[in-house]
């Protein structure tokens, strides 16, 4: 492994500043796209062409001795290749001289801010899951890629209800042909563009810092359509939201969805976790997609009876059993991942007691509500509910 390996970050065809420069003039060893290779490669340089495979040239440089320099197009730190090395190489031996990143000169062009804005990789993830997080934001970049070019990702956003206004296509930034098309989500859809792109996405005039994001849970009843008032209760939904112990990303299965108000919550809570709700009444599932689509939030819909449909869903991390009864619950005992965790709620007691021999723990959690009376207020009590969660992680 060389001593010092040098990364050095292009735009516009050039790296920037006299340091990154001598670099690369430095250097016994270069690797890079191709492109860059032959514009910016000293004479006499073995070249180390990055055009297939990364870790072929990884280890190659690994068994260098010389100086060795890496050309990186934009910000080598983001979402680039200082991440690979630094894990091979490890940080302290890396000389980083970076350019301005694809994205600061995608919003340099349009002319806005981006201080208040997301930025999301569509490379090397599933495309679904890259504009289920776009979603989320007002303001957002995403990073496209071969196998997930922006008119795809215009057809994800739109099957999602996206609520951006305008998209912005940016291309080649800083090269002779840098392009920009100003679209809509429908004409992202419709057309033909690079892959290698960044897309900007907005939901106004752009210009607006981005409010921040909130924590809420237990969301009131009446912001959820749902047959006959068939939802779970506020109170009750912010207790099995505390028992579940969300993760950062997985898998969450919200079985008996009914209004889909807790894979709804769920969803806005954690926005990495991949949530399917699963709904067998058609009218039903139909409320669920249109709920979610008012929350502005992205679950996968599965229109079907437990527990036969869940034989195609992936293995889950954390599951909610709104319904179903107990044969559901041991069919997803079954699937369930390793320290994964379920909630359910019932009704009647003795389906919790059979259901807390299988879970270990059971709380009644009963609600009153206030109601005005003459001037004043009295206590209306809700239906007794039973939650039970486990097992214990």
């Amino acid at each position: 492994m060389p001593e010092r390996i040098a990364v050095v970050g292009v735009s516009g065809g050039e790296p920037v500043g006299k340091e990154a420069r001598a670099a690369i003039e430095a250097a016994t060893v270069v690797a890079g796209a191709p492109r860059h290779l032959r514009t910016l490669a000293p004479i006499g340089a073995r070249l180390l062409p990055i055009d297939g495979p990364l870790v072929d040239v990884l280890d190659e440089i690994e068994h260098e001795r010389g100086g060795v320099c890496v050309l990186a197009s934009g910000d080598p730190g983001f979402f680039g290749i200082v991440r690979v090395l630094a894990e091979r190489a490890g940080p302290d031996r890396l000389d980083v001289h970076p350019a301005p990143s694809s994205v600061s000169l995608a919003f340099a062009r349009l002319g806005i801010p981006w201080d208040d804005a997301a930025v999301i990789s569509a490379h090397g993830r599933a495309l679904s899951d890259a504009a289920r997080h776009a979603i989320r934001h007002g303001k957002v970049a995403v990073l496209t890629a071969p196998a997930a070019p922006p008119e795809a990702l215009g057809r994800e956003l739109l099957a999602l209800g996206a609520p951006h206004r305008r998209a912005a296509v940016c291309t080649h930034l800083g090269e002779a042909d840098e392009r920009v098309d100003i679209t809509t989500l429908r004409e992202l859809a419709a057309g033909t563009f690079d892959a290698r792109s960044v897309v900007v996405l907005l939901d106004g005039d752009g210009e607006a810092i981005a409010t921040a994001p909130t924590l809420e849970w237990g969301r009131p009843e009446g912001r959820f359509a749902a047959r006959e008032g068939l939802v779970t209760k506020a109170e009750v939904r912010a207790v099995v939201l505390g028992k579940l112990a969300l993760p950062d990303a997985g898998v969450v299965w919200d079985v008996g969805a009914g209004s889909g108000s807790v894979a709804i919550e769920i969803a806005a809570l954690a926005p990495r976790l991949r949530v399917f709700a699963v709904e067998q009444h058609a009218p039903d599932a139909a409320r669920v997609a249109a709920n979610a689509r008012a929350h502005g939030v992205a679950i996968d819909l599965v229109h079907g009876t437990a527990p036969d449909t869940l034989d195609a869903l992936p293995d889950p991390d954390r599951i909610f059993l709104g319904g179903g009864g107990l044969a559901v619950l041991d069919a997803a005992l079954a699937r369930l991942r390793p320290r994964g965790r379920i909630a359910a709620t019932f009704a009647a007691f003795d389906r919790a007691a059979a259901a807390y021999q299988r879970l270990g723990n059971l709380a009644e959690i009963s609600v009153a509500r206030g109601k005005p009376l003459a001037g004043g207020v009295r206590l209306e009590a809700e239906n007794p509910v039973f939650v039970l969660w486990g097992p214990e992680p």
